[in-house]
């Protein structure tokens, strides 16, 4: 597939606090990003941590290597943890191309290699193309402009299309802002593509972050299987995970 060259892409700007930096896109304050200048490969924002909740579902014994896929590069901090930390294969699709320099340059994105694929492409188009399509045991989006004012891609269509990339266990996880008007919506868009029972939705963070997740078939493990992994997770990542499993719950969309 040839990759889509915009025409015009917004200026990325990056600013430091506090031992830490920051990703903003066409001048505004909004976060996009960020990264712990002494802990560069770590998950640094409460949302981009729990973005790894598919890990709950993921069957690390039938598939131990997973091809991770993200839809927006933001500051690069799931796609440098997967690469270096968990060792997955990963591709990340990110319009920007200033974007994917900035983070070369200033958050530790490594080259692409083997293992890793920055692909600098229409988000859209990568998941519509056949060649991508049942590939991913994770999807996450991320995808936000300057003005952070709801998903950019977020029609019936965009998540039927990402439904497609996934291996058949295979899990999507979408970062939504769960106190904006578009969230209902969202939901009933992603309900209308995912089995009933897998789609499942975070309470938001302090910021209004909602991390929800959609599979082809419902989550139902028992609740002594998903304690017995969330304590494996947060053991192994230093994530609150077994407070997760208090914070998600089935989504139902209202009759």
């Amino acid at each position: 597939m040839t990759d889509f060259v915009p025409d015009e892409c917004v200026d990325v700007n990056v600013s430091e606090d506090s031992g830490k930096r920051y990703l903003h896109l066409g001048g505004t304050s909004w976060v996009q990003g960020s990264m712990n200048l002494r802990k560069p490969f770590d998950l640094d924002l409460e949302y981009v941590q729990r973005m790894m909740a598919w890990m709950l579902w993921w069957d690390e014994e039938a598939q131990p290597i997973p091809h991770v896929v993200q839809l927006g590069l933001g500051a690069a901090s799931l796609t440098k943890f997967c690469h270096h930390r968990l060792k997955a294969v990963v591709t990340a699709v990110e319009l920007n191309p200033q974007v994917i320099q900035v983070c070369r340059h200033l958050f530790k994105l490594p080259a692409n290699d083997d293992m890793l694929q920055v692909v600098q492409a229409n988000a859209a188009q990568w998941v519509a193309h056949e060649q991508n399509h049942g590939v991913a045991e994770a999807l996450q989006v991320d995808l936000y402009d300057q003005d952070a004012a709801g998903p950019v891609l977020d029609s019936v269509a965009f998540y039927a299309d990402c439904a497609k990339v996934l291996t058949p266990d295979g899990t999507l996880v979408v970062n939504l802002f769960g106190r904006h008007s578009s969230f209902e919506t969202s939901m009933n868009h992603l309900s209308q593509v995912f089995a009933q029972g897998g789609v499942w939705a975070f309470a938001p963070t302090r910021e209004g972050n909602t991390v929800v997740m959609a599979r082809h078939s419902p989550m139902a493990p028992s609740a002594d299987t998903l304690q017995l992994k969330a304590r494996q997770l947060q053991a192994r990542w230093g994530w609150p995970v077994e407070k997760w499993l208090h914070r998600i719950r089935p989504w139902t969309p209202a009759s």
